[in-house]
């Protein structure tokens, strides 16, 4: 048989692939998201309605490809080099130092302590929105980075020297001393194993090298059990020192030139987010400085867990977004029983309940983002932002897992959904336990019995409660 003949009897293609959507790729994340720009332009940020276009086209574009790539690439620990001298470094990925480049020169830490123009923290807010659908790992350096500065204020001379590398544009990933770098950035290290979120549980050990008092060097010995980005520049952590639980600045190269006692134990073992390298962590004997008063930790780290709640705000916000835009272009290109599924009654209710609950959310986070702005000016705005962030924080957090997780229909391997759209998030982005079919809007979460109690919620779809 001649060789053209046997192609003709078997073809190469063995199938015509109809039916399923094109891959989401190459857009605008800023100027294709409606209720962005209205909020935006509503907290009268709209001045910087520009660069939010020129970030949304580098994050549906290169930065979109990036982010799978430093997914799909987890950092790696490196505790010695070749020769056996301890190192505790972290190698990354290329595709997350360019997450990290873009983020920090896009101002994502700095903007609105460089910006003067009103609205400037919803401007901000809005990058890191939008940065966020494509990768929350290196969005956590660059959050602990903006919510550290109220913290080191409240000790001028650390601030003095430390901030206005902070807030530079520069992203500088060589492992080297603070001093010598154009652009820095700084962790955070709070919870230990025998206290998770009771932190005057810790047993981490601080003793002062001289007199003591704020600013003073102090020598740190103990654990932590959770300290994302390990290869920050510096960390603010909390220690008991001789009164009581305190905050200290901790810089990963000591001042003389000497890498720090700080070793990186291990990297969390996660579930997902993986191209942020959480890890445990022990001080032996490690140089860190006080900020403020002995005794008066817990109220002066709380200003940077304060910007880092509000930061989960956006971020949770943000994957309801990345979610719902996912739905709507599945069920755009989908047919069932011959109609879109986007002409489907049910399925435009639960898309229509996706996109409120996705609106809600960023006009909840531009709103206290509007806020930010006034809290040092005005005692009833400060109060206010106390309560407002950490039921913010809880409630859209809350509402992500019910929103995009749907653990049925997805391929394992690549993390994406298969035909039946029961995905509307990359596995590594979801949380919690929820198990759902996008085609019945059921909703199934953990609760105190074992059984799940089921509701009608209006016009015909079920949910659970």
């Amino acid at each position: 048989m001649s060789e053209s003949s046997s192609q003709e009897q078997c073809p190469v293609d063995t199938h015509e692939v109809f039916n399923q959507p094109p891959p989401l790729e190459h857009y605008n994340y800023f100027s294709t998201d409606t209720p962005l720009n209205d909020a935006v332009a509503r907290e009268d940020a709209g001045w910087a309605s520009d660069r939010l276009a020129a970030y949304g086209g580098l994050v549906g574009d290169q930065l979109e490809r990036a982010g799978r790539l430093a997914e799909k690439y987890p950092p790696e620990l490196k505790t010695h080099d070749r020769f056996g001298h301890r190192i505790d470094q972290v190698e990354y990925a290329g595709a997350y130092h360019a997450l990290m480049r873009a983020g920090i020169g896009a101002g994502l830490p700095s903007l609105p302590l460089s910006e003067e123009e009103p609205g400037r923290y919803v401007a901000r807010a809005a990058h890191i929105y939008q940065h966020h659908q494509v990768d929350a790992g290196s969005c956590c350096p660059l959050t602990m980075t903006f919510a550290a500065v109220p913290t080191l204020r409240n000790q001028p001379e650390l601030a003095e020297q430390w901030l206005p590398l902070m807030l530079t544009r520069q992203y500088d990933p060589i492992d080297r001393p603070w001093y010598e770098k154009p652009g820095i950035t700084v962790g955070m290290a709070m919870t230990e194993k025998q206290g998770g979120t009771d932190v005057r549980a810790n047993t981490t050990r601080a003793v002062a090298l001289g007199a003591g008092g704020g600013g003073a060097e102090y020598q740190v010995t103990g654990h932590k059990w959770f300290c994302s980005a390990p290869m920050s520049d510096g960390f603010l952590l909390l220690a008991q020192a001789q009164g009581g639980l305190s905050c200290f600045l901790m810089p990963r190269w000591q001042p003389d030139g000497s890498r720090n006692a700080i070793r990186i134990q291990r990297l969390k073992d996660k579930l997902g987010n993986h191209s942020n390298a959480s890890s445990e962590v022990e001080f032996r004997g490690a140089y860190a400085w006080l900020i403020g008063e002995e005794g008066r930790g817990v109220a002066n780290i709380m200003e940077m867990v304060a910007l880092t709640r509000f930061d989960c705000i956006i971020g949770s916000a943000a994957l309801m977004r990345r979610a719902l835009v996912n739905a709507v272009h599945h069920c755009e290109y989908r047919s069932v029983m011959r109609r879109r599924l986007l002409d489907q009654p049910l399925m435009r209710n639960v898309l229509a309940d996706l996109a409120l609950e996705s609106e809600a959310a960023l006009a909840l986070g531009m709103r206290l983002a509007r806020l930010l702005e006034s809290v040092e000016e005005d005692p009833t705005v400060a109060r206010f932002m106390r309560i407002a962030i950490a039921v913010g924080k809880y409630w859209v957090c809350r509402r992500v897992p019910t929103d995009t997780d749907t653990d049925t229909d997805t391929d394992r391997k690549s993390n994406r959904p298969t035909a039946g759209m029961k995905g509307t998030l990359p596995a590594k982005e979801r949380s919690g336990k929820a198990v759902c079919g996008a085609h019945k809007r059921g909703r199934r979460e953990k609760i105190r019995e074992p059984e799940v109690r089921w509701a009608w919620g209006g016009r015909g779809v079920p949910r659970c409660r």
